[in-house]
């Protein structure tokens, strides 16, 4: 069963990315791609690097990522950052993955700017260091009227606290009598989420070769295709991303139902 749900990355080396691009845009392209970025680790260990070069070099793939991704015509674009779970990482190594988002946003933050791009983020930042709020709180203030891609950090985010916090909400507001006991449902506790202003997403990539979620919008991938590769994250190109797109076009998404003219 695995085996079936792991598409590793085949280049289709004989057509130019940008035909490649052209072609994926004849048809429906996933609306809101969530990646997982995995193995940045095993990248600077490959190469006899300390774990923190690895986050480095996946830093540059993320600017490379989105480039690409808002040129095709990606209407969300979902980066799993850095989860609750990755506070038990080495002090030195959560320190340097805090002092990410500062040295990302603060050079490329005027590109993002250029290309319409906006930043938001999920997950508790109330917990982050005061310089990592200030520089992710900066890139979504002057990103907030931008309409083209939507650049969505996952950041100190984790989805059973996600759901914990959302149903804790509706809780409280039954209790205080602003909603009735017949009045949850999924809608409801979908707008309880941080997603609550995004689409679900489409498809969902993790590179590295693993095949979980690591706790990763349990509740909004209930229904998105799962692309996996044994790529490491800083190794991911544009050519990648393509074979996920290519590959999300060519699958038959009913939603637990049957497409009209399906049999049992």
């Amino acid at each position: 069963m695995l085996n079936k749900l792991i598409r590793k990355s085949e280049k289709s080396i004989s057509i130019p990315l940008g035909k490649r691009k052209e072609n994926a845009q004849q048809e429906q392209l996933p609306g809101h791609i969530a990646i997982i970025m995995d193995g940045n680790g095993r990248w600077a260990k490959k190469r006899a690097l300390p774990r923190i070069a690895g986050h480095h070099e996946g830093m540059k793939t993320v600017k490379k990522i989105t480039r690409f991704a808002n040129e095709v015509g990606i209407k969300v674009l979902t980066l799993y950052a850095f989860s609750t779970e990755n506070w038990k990482r080495p002090k030195m190594e959560v320190e340097f993955l805090m002092r990410l988002p500062e040295e990302f946003l603060g050079t490329y933050l005027p590109e993002l700017i250029e290309q319409n791009v906006q930043v938001q983020m999920m997950g508790n930042i109330e917990s982050l260091p005061e310089h990592t709020k200030r520089a992710v709180q900066k890139a979504i203030d002057q990103t907030a009227t931008n309409d083209g891609l939507i650049l969505n950090f996952a950041l100190n985010y984790g989805s059973r606290d996600e759901i914990v916090q959302a149903v804790s909400k509706i809780a409280r507001d039954v209790q205080e009598g602003n909603v009735a006991l017949e009045e949850i449902s999924e809608a409801l506790l979908s707008n309880h989420l941080m997603t609550k202003n995004l689409s679900e997403p489409d498809l969902l990539i993790r590179t590295s070769g693993e095949v979980r979620l690591s706790n990763f919008m349990l509740w909004q991938l209930a229904y998105t295709e799962f692309w996996f590769t044994d790529t490491l994250w800083p190794d991911f190109d544009e050519s990648c991303l393509m074979d996920a797109i290519e590959n999300y076009q060519k699958r038959n998404r009913r939603y637990g139902g049957l497409k009209e003219g399906e049999g049992n």
